[in-house]
């Protein structure tokens, strides 16, 4: 099953302890990178997050998001008493009167945040993990939906490419047959213009050479191979972009070797029409994994 490079998936969780937001983008690239924006308590979980990521995702641009944020709540503060009674102090000395507590109160280090277990984000990484799962999971949804649709156009091209190659398959005899009917026309008329005598055996000889310069046998028989190749790929349980990449490689240098052996107008045209094919097949499987 083809997947595409390109998807999007997003979970959420809420509970007395906190809300979790995760959202995750992919798009198309050679090898995975990961671009992880992660609240800050949490950002020590980034390789645990990436070999979350790549047990799904094994090709592409991966932009994930997570988002931790926790209810404020009365028992995760306390003051600092003895910041607060030295800032008093000193301000006396410095004023008449007592000092605003409210200025107190907004002096650096008075008022402490207390450790809570969130202080060691791995405490929390079996729930996060099933959240960023849940992302990933509707992602892959998205990505599988995607290379469905690639795959069916991907196998119509094939299909294309096969029915231009029946042309060509063909086409070839009759090329050798028409030269060989020119090079006879030409020899009659030099046998009638020149009186020069062309021995039969030196006309099979010449048309023999000719067949032999001009056979694309061989690299029908490959190209078809390929083009079954190409299909099998497709329809395997695991995406292979890279895979589907070396296959069309050799597409095309099998089509190429046709169009320089095959001195033929209709063969010239049936080869251009395979490589339009071959170049928009290339341009899907950019975006398959």
């Amino acid at each position: 099953m083809l997947l595409s490079m390109t998807g999007f998936g997003e979970a959420h969780h809420h509970d007395e302890r906190f809300a979790v937001g995760v959202e995750i983008r992919t798009v198309n690239n050679r090898h995975l990178k990961l671009h992880a924006r992660i609240s800050d308590r949490y950002s020590s979980l980034e390789p645990d997050l990436e070999q979350l990521v790549r047990e799904s995702v094994h090709r592409g641009t991966v932009q994930l998001s997570l988002r931790v944020e926790r209810p404020r709540r009365a028992e995760d503060y306390k003051l600092n008493l003895v910041a607060l009674t030295s800032y008093r102090d000193q301000l006396r000395e410095l004023q008449d009167g007592e000092a605003n507590l409210a200025a107190l109160l907004s002096l650096p280090g008075v008022v402490e945040e207390r450790k809570t277990s969130a202080d060691d984000p791995h405490e929390d990484w079996p729930l996060l993990a099933q959240v960023v799962g849940e992302a990933l999971t509707r992602l892959q949804a998205a990505r599988a939906e995607e290379g469905r649709a690639m795959a069916a156009e991907l196998l119509a091209l094939g299909q294309g490419i096969s029915n231009h190659l029946d042309r060509i398959a063909a086409r070839g005899p009759e090329v050798v047959a028409a030269y060989a009917d020119r090079l006879l026309e030409r020899v009659q008329t030099l046998v009638r213009d020149q009186g020069i005598a062309v021995e039969p055996k030196d006309l099979i000889r010449e048309v023999a050479l000719y067949a032999d310069r001009a056979d694309i046998a061989e690299e029908i028989v490959r190209l078809r191979a390929h083009l079954s190749q190409y299909t099998e790929v497709i329809h395997e349980p695991g995406s292979a972009g890279r895979k589907l990449e070396f296959v069309v490689q050799e597409m095309g240098r099998e089509t190429n070797t046709i169009g320089s052996k095959g001195s033929d107008i209709e063969i010239s045209r049936a080869v251009v029409e395979i490589k339009g094919l071959l170049e928009k097949v290339r341009e899907l499987i950019l975006n398959v994994e």
